[in-house]
């Protein structure tokens, strides 16, 4: 619980950044991060508030106060095993998980949060530092194998609690190395990759192997998995995207935002684009449509790659600077968020719809917008044009990309499109296949596919053994 009066004496104090002018010349991590004392004194924050209502806010279960405590107390690596024993990867959540634990947090009521994603990230980071993460390989092997399809965290967490049950893994995944979206599409300047690579080489050293370059349903079919595998883990996320079909969609220039980021992240690592068209936003005014975290991605590479001006659009009304707390508490409230990209001299529209593009050659030049009421209704007379000469669709995704292993498994899908599953055990429709992460819940966090992929681990070692000691 930290300090008894801590929350008292010790003012919220977040880490810090780089200046923008300095940070926007390169792709490496410009977060400052708190030192050891600093740390310490945050810890003592945590209050004995009787009912930890960051737990609630947590999708991976993580004991807060206890690690809190024990940081406070200057005892960092009892702090970094308890705080593995919840979550495989903190190092990444550490840094790109919008932090729903603080929305709960008790002192959020006053607006000045334990700084928990700040203490997490410093626990991770000491512990990667010090050696303390090494490999867990297990002490006797099951003679069961597991295939995990698709190796963002859902199928990462997975895999690691599985091959730690004593299980044979095999993850098999469509792109050149590990990581799904961790590795293609989250930017650099958020989580550098060597982090991803060290818990690669931690999981290859417990037994995991990893297929790369192998699509399931085109270089592999789903039979042959079903015919090698006593059970079979369906992670490849929800990766349709949500289009825009309006007149002059067609143009050269509007591409999906996760095209765009997949391409930095290559060229970075020195990964072959391959027969692609190469998208840049160098000497280009950009314009990102949607408002999400993968629009801000956007915006933050496009800066970096030298746009000459990025605008970012979203169709729903500006949120509120501020919530209601007695409305909202402890649950994640709506309300403006400014990410560190769009401080970078990005310019945000809200209530705005594109209802077409147009261009010269071919090639886009112009979007044309109206303003959009409450109801997501065009607003007479508030029509309006944007310079454009890159678009980025950033409006989301839909569902899990149906053709190839879905259709060939033919499990059986929900009302949105996600692969059909309960929480409880999440068994799809055909037997010995499993679901979790996006592929079931839909487009979400990172967090939750951590969660999803350990409770899917603990389901299908209980289906295969009978028992399972695996966490839930």
């Amino acid at each position: 619980m930290g300090k008894v009066t801590g929350f008292l004496e010790i003012a919220r104090h977040e880490r810090t950044y780089k200046p923008v002018a300095d940070r926007i010349r390169h792709f490496r991590e410009f977060v400052i991060p708190l030192d050891e004392r600093e740390v310490g004194d945050q810890a003592a924050r945590c209050m004995d508030c009787g009912i930890p209502f960051c737990h609630t806010g947590c999708p991976v279960n993580n004991q807060i106060p206890d690690w809190n405590d024990l940081v406070y107390k200057g005892d960092w690596r009892r702090a970094a095993h308890n705080l593995h024993s919840t979550n495989n990867f903190p190092e990444i959540t550490g840094r790109v998980c919008p932090a729903p634990c603080e929305e709960a947090c008790t002192l959020n009521i006053e607006d000045i949060p334990v700084t928990i994603k700040t203490v997490e990230c410093a626990i991770a980071d000491k512990a990667l530092e010090n050696g303390w993460v090494s490999p867990q390989p297990a002490r006797e092997k099951t003679g069961k194998s597991v295939a995990i399809v698709g190796s963002g965290p859902a199928g990462l967490a997975a895999a690691q609690q599985l091959a730690r049950a004593g299980h044979d893994v095999h993850v098999f995944e469509k792109n050149a190395r590990p990581g799904g979206l961790l590795r293609y599409g989250i930017p650099d300047f958020k989580m550098e990759k060597h982090l991803l690579d060290r818990r690669v080489e931690q999981m290859c050293a417990e037994g995991v192997t990893f297929h790369c370059n192998s699509l399931v349903g085109v270089d592999i079919t789903a039979q042959a998995l079903e015919r090698d595998h006593d059970a079979i883990l369906l992670s490849g996320g929800a990766e349709k995207p949500r289009d825009l079909p309006v007149e002059g969609a067609e143009l050269d220039g509007i591409h999906y935002a996760m095209d765009f980021l997949a391409q930095q992240n290559r060229r970075i690592s020195g990964e072959e684009l391959g027969d692609v068209v190469e998208i840049t936003a160098g000497g280009k005014h950009v314009v990102v449509i949607g408002g999400g975290d993968t629009g801000s991605d956007c915006i933050g590479t496009s800066f970096r790659q030298g746009a000459l001006s990025v605008t970012q659009l979203e169709i729903l009304p500006q949120p509120p600077l501020k919530e209601d707390k007695a409305l909202t508490w402890p649950d994640w409230p709506v309300k403006l968020r400014t990410s560190t990209s769009q401080e970078e001299g990005a310019e945000r529209e809200f209530s705005v719809m594109t209802t077409r593009f147009s261009g010269v050659n071919g090639k886009v030049t112009t979007l044309h917008c109206v303003r959009v009421d409450a109801n997501l209704k065009p607003v007479d007379g508030e029509q309006f044009e944007i310079r454009a000469d890159l678009v980025l669709l950033a409006m989301g995704f839909v569902h899990p990309v149906h053709e190839g292993l879905l259709a060939d498994l033919a499990v059986a899908l929900d009302a949105r499109g996600n692969v059909k599953a309960s929480d409880a055990d999440y068994r799809t429709s055909r037997d010995n296949v499993f679901v979790a992460g996006d592929m079931r819940r839909g487009q979400s966090l990172v967090v939750w596919a951590i969660r999803e992929g350990r409770q899917a681990a603990r389901a299908i070692d209980l289906h295969l053994m009978g028992a399972s000691a695996l966490a839930r």
